[in-house]
């Protein structure tokens, strides 16, 4: 198969919020996805629906751990009073732009669709704000849209969430000391093997899965006959995301020399992608066989990372 590094749009938030904050120091977006960790490994938390990220980890770990390994620090403030959330915004967007979420993306109603809470999370760039509405940049394709106040804050809330803290918002990003990209990619491969050693410790609830045991729990959960929830969140967002997660990470870990390492990064996204298909036509026996191909190669990705290239 012809190995292209993918290139167009696709769920990849905090990362392009991130490369919007850091300005023209920053890095491209897949450098940074794959240093927050994202790619390296699946998770099923029980009684949830399923991610291609690792077991324990969520977007506010990685974010810290894109900072630490990129050079740059941020200051993280959280409120449990809208009012004094939305002041504390317009005191730091006379600084710059702030870095927003996690938010509730159902209630972003700019978006087509969006008319309540779903428990999905996003993040923004809040950019302006006035008595009436917050401007924001939204990187799932929504620049300088706006917001009225009452659904930006019950948006901003995250109470439908299942982490972050109400009304989080970042700023005040300084860069500490210059990195490269492939530096940061070399820095961040232990915290890989950490994500893709499945006793790592983590506090989960009773039947979370991660890794090589959630994709084998997945693939006999598809072929029974998955609930329509899980089926949607699938094709609408964690297939599509996990195969870019994947795919960029292939791409980042070859340009530290990690080919190995790489290629298995590289089939583990043709096999996520190859998702896509059969679940949404139905041809569950199909993604269960993609899925069992999967689960074996979290150990290999990790044993790979072992060994330095």
């Amino acid at each position: 198969m012809i190995d292209v590094p993918y290139r167009g749009s696709g769920p990849y938030c905090y990362a392009n919020c991130l490369v919007m904050m850091l300005g023209a120091d920053a890095p491209e977006a897949a450098a940074v996805e794959t240093v927050t960790g994202s790619p390296f490994g699946l998770q099923w938390v029980g009684g949830s629906v399923p991610f291609f990220d690792p077991y324990g980890w969520n977007p506010d770990i990685g974010i810290g751990t894109a900072l630490a390994v990129l050079g740059w620090t941020a200051d993280t403030a959280n409120e449990d009073d809208a009012g004094a959330a939305l002041d504390r915004l317009a005191s730091s967007l006379a600084n710059g732009p702030v870095m927003i979420g996690p938010v509730e993306l159902g209630h972003l109603r700019y978006q087509p669709d969006k008319t309540g809470p779903i428990g999905a999370d996003h993040f923004l760039v809040a950019l302006a704000m006035d008595s009436e509405q917050v401007t924001v940049h939204d990187p799932q394709g929504y620049p300088y849209a706006q917001l009225p106040l009452a659904d930006f804050t019950a948006a901003w809330r995250a109470d439908t969430l299942d982490y972050g803290r109400p009304y989080t918002m970042r700023t005040n990003f300084t860069r500490r000391r210059k990195v490269e990209s492939t530096d940061a990619i070399a820095a961040s491969v232990p915290h890989a093997i950490s994500w893709l050693t499945s006793e790592n410790g983590t506090d989960m609830p009773p039947g979370s899965l991660g890794n090589g045991d959630a994709a084998l729990a997945l693939a006999t959960h598809v072929e029974s006959g998955c609930e329509h929830e899980v089926r949607e969140h699938l094709i609408h967002f964690a297939v599509r995301v996990g195969a870019r997660r994947l795919a960029d990470a292939a791409a980042s870990l070859r340009r530290v020399g990690h080919t190995a390492a790489a290629a298995i990064a590289t089939e583990q996204a043709r096999l996520v992608g190859s998702l896509q298909h059969p679940l949404v036509t139905g041809d569950d026996a199909a993604a269960g066989d993609a899925l069992r191909a999967l689960a074996p190669t979290y150990d290999e990705l990790r044993a790979a990372l072992q060994h330095q290239p």
